[in-house]
């Protein structure tokens, strides 16, 4: 990494307020702009986030936003409404408010005499997901936006749903992590001595978890259409730069955007990465100069400058070579490649039936822990996050494995499988993983992909199965670029259960498969001569001095206990967001949390799952305050059951203390 110490313009920074809805709220802002913008006006970015540019996305702002502005740009970061330092209370993700509020603040920073007028948009995961929403809804200053590990469909693409399954592990995990984060008060170095205490009650009386309302949606509908730029990809007219990594589980919006948004105004990029920015050297890698990157593209569509950028393929991917099995990589082999369209030429797919002629049926009743192999919905870059050898939960499923390779068998896009099955109970999961076994028998995960059986005709519709019918069933896996070498097989494991990523169904059940009538379609890449593809070495501004605690007795990221007796499964989850540090200005900020996660291997009514926080913001002699907080989901075989408690202390004094117990049917999870 080299930081960068010297910029050919010298940098400035401010904390504004900015009206939104007429003037009634203001959200408070950090400003990085040229010193001399007011006479030689720039183009403004906005990253636009309920993270807290005051504490917890302060390091991360510090790599990019000064790196901005010392190349000629005003770069922005802004609170979301109701949470850190900004007026308001809390809402619910992506809701209108937020999106208004947003395009307010586009117009707000064209308006500003050090800007031209132009603004561009960029974010990962939450700012991903806005920059690509506001710019559906195409504010006239808004020409570009950079959007990194964020998707076009919040229903089949996101954290609550997959294949129309309730994902168990983020449904409860994320829901009970925002209950947290939106609990925390604003500074009083940056509100006031005297305001932020009634701000802070304000928000805690407004929380409303949003768990209850994520599994009253449990099929594609209005709520989930809202904010899925895929329902109208037309409405954006800014120039759209899409960028994931294959151990993120967003990267398919990438594939869908490039395929969809004109080529003049799109570009996709694929990596190795994990949830980050790829500027970040955080495994896997190799990391690439991304600053670098999108200057380009900030300097093509924002200053009319011809940087090449639009040369460049329309999609950049990295080919992962095959690796043995592991929970991290410092840095993946493989190589860059570029198509020029999307599908691609080059791309064909391939058809691999899954057994012989003749092949006799076979029985799917997996062990409901089935999955607990599965690693990280999330990879940050931790010791843990990836699957490791994937022999046990191979044992859990049934495998169709190819005869070994003759030559090797490069693959690029989504995998879909053509199942012909029965199922013996109205509800039921069918999970199919693409594994690459080594002639020594270890199994590394190259991709996976789950169906709800209900969401078969639709993810609107929850139609149940008939027992003893026979129906043919087709869904794909998440994308990935993969080379199976020679002497390798490959492996489709195929489960019904995936705990837990996939909350089962009230009811234990078993699928029949006719191999012989069920194919593997590969997206299969054919050999050529590739473009040139290149990326500068990582370069930041340099890092903000904080100071990070090392714990002083260190437990495991991710523990597995069996109970032989009780034939239950424990998954606990230290999920090392940030851990606990102290800022320069004397800010203290620490940061607890733990997820867990049981079952039983024969009954699938004692699925359950628990977030527990404790954060607390201290500034000696001034400020305290902690939030702690608890989130729980169970089922019986007709509701899901949700309990979360909340209490919030200020200098030992509890503020608030809430509780929320809610019930809601099981229409399709």
């Amino acid at each position: 990494m080299k930081y960068r110490e010297r910029f050919e313009r010298q940098v400035v920074r401010e904390d504004v307020w900015i009206p939104v809805q007429g003037g009634r709220t203001r959200l408070h802002a950090r400003v990085w702009r040229p010193a001399d913008a007011e006479h030689d006006p720039v183009p403004a970015l906005l990253e636009y986030l309920p993270y807290r540019k005051s504490d917890w996305t302060a390091p991360r702002d510090a790599q990019r936003h000064p790196w901005y502005a010392g190349h000629g740009y005003a770069s922005v970061r802004v609170d979301i409404r109701g949470h850190g330092d900004s007026e308001g209370v809390p809402g619910d993700e992506y809701d209108a408010t937020e999106l208004a509020d947003g395009v307010d603040v586009v117009n707000w920073l064209a308006a500003q005499p050090w800007c031209t007028g132009k603004v561009g948009m960029f974010g990962i995961s939450w700012g991903g997901f806005n920059s690509l929403q506001i710019a559906a809804l195409a504010p006239e200053p808004l020409k570009a936006i950079v959007t990194v590990c964020s998707t076009d469909d919040r229903y089949d693409n996101d954290v609550h749903y997959t294949g129309g399954a309730v994902l168990g592990i983020d449904m409860l995990a994320w829901a009970g992590t925002m209950l947290a984060f939106a609990a925390r008060p604003p500074d009083p170095a940056s509100v006031g001595a005297e305001r932020w205490l009634p701000m802070w009650r304000e928000r805690l009386d407004a929380l409303e978890p949003f768990l209850h309302t994520w599994l009253a949606h449990q099929q594609r509908d209005d709520y989930w259409r809202h904010g899925s730029v895929c329902e109208d990809y037309g409405a954006i007219d800014a120039a759209v730069l899409a960028v994931g990594g294959w151990h993120d589980p967003y990267r398919d919006a990438v594939l869908r955007l490039v395929e969809h948004l004109p080529q003049d105004r799109v570009r996709g990029l694929i990596g190795p990465w994990s949830h980050q920015y790829p500027d970040r050297g955080l495994p896997p890698g190799p990391a690439i100069g991304f600053l670098q990157e999108t200057l380009r593209w900030w300097d093509q569509h924002l200053k009319g400058a011809d940087t090449g950028v639009m040369r460049e393929p329309l999609l950049r991917a990295w080919i992962n070579d095959p690796v043995p099995p592991a929970t991290s990589y410092d840095v993946m082999p493989g190589r860059w490649v570029g198509d020029p369209a999307w599908p691609s030429p080059r791309v064909s797919r391939q058809e691999r039936p899954l057994g012989p002629d003749g092949t006799p049926p076979v029985l799917v009743r997996s062990p409901l822990h089935t999955g607990i192999d599965a690693g990280r919905f999330f990879p940050f870059g931790n010791a843990s996050d990836l699957p490791p050898d994937q022999r046990e939960e191979d044992g859990r499923s049934v495998c169709l494995d190819s005869a070994p390779l003759t030559e090797r068998v490069e693959i690029l896009g989504r995998p879909r499988v053509r199942l012909r099955l029965d199922s013996a109970t109205p509800r039921a999961h069918v999970i199919a993983r693409l594994c690459d076994v080594a002639p020594d028998g270890s199994s590394t995960l190259v991709t996976r992909g789950v169906l709800n059986l209900l969401a078969r005709h639709g993810r609107d519709q929850a139609v149940e199965w008939s027992p003893g019918t026979y129906e043919d069933v087709e869904f794909e896996l998440s994308a990935i670029g993969y080379a199976f070498p020679p002497g390798h097989r490959i492996r489709l494991a195929v489960s019904d259960a995936y705990w837990p990523w996939v909350w089962p169904h009230g009811e234990r059940g078993e699928l029949t498969l006719l191999p012989a009538d069920s194919t593997l379609l590969l997206p299969v890449r054919a050999a050529g001569e590739e473009p040139t593809v290149r990326f500068e070495e990582p370069e930041q501004a340099p890092p903000l001095p904080v100071t990070y605690d090392v714990p002083a007795e260190p437990r495991p990221e991710r523990l597995v206990t069996h109970d032989v007796a009780a034939g239950e499964w424990t998954l606990e989850v230290d999920p090392r967001y940030g851990g606990s540090r102290t800022y320069p200005d004397g800010l203290r900020y620490e940061e607890n949390a733990r997820e867990t996660y049981r079952v039983r291997s024969d009954d699938p009514l004692s699925a359950s799952a628990v977030s527990a926080w404790t954060i607390r913001l201290n500034r000696e002699g001034d400020w305290d305050a902690e939030i702690v907080a608890r989130t729980e989901l169970r089922a019986t075989a007709k509701e899901f059951v949700m309990d979360s408690h909340l209490e919030a202390r200020a200098n030992g004094e509890t503020v608030a203390k809430r509780a929320w117990h809610r019930t809601t049917p099981r229409t399709s999870g």
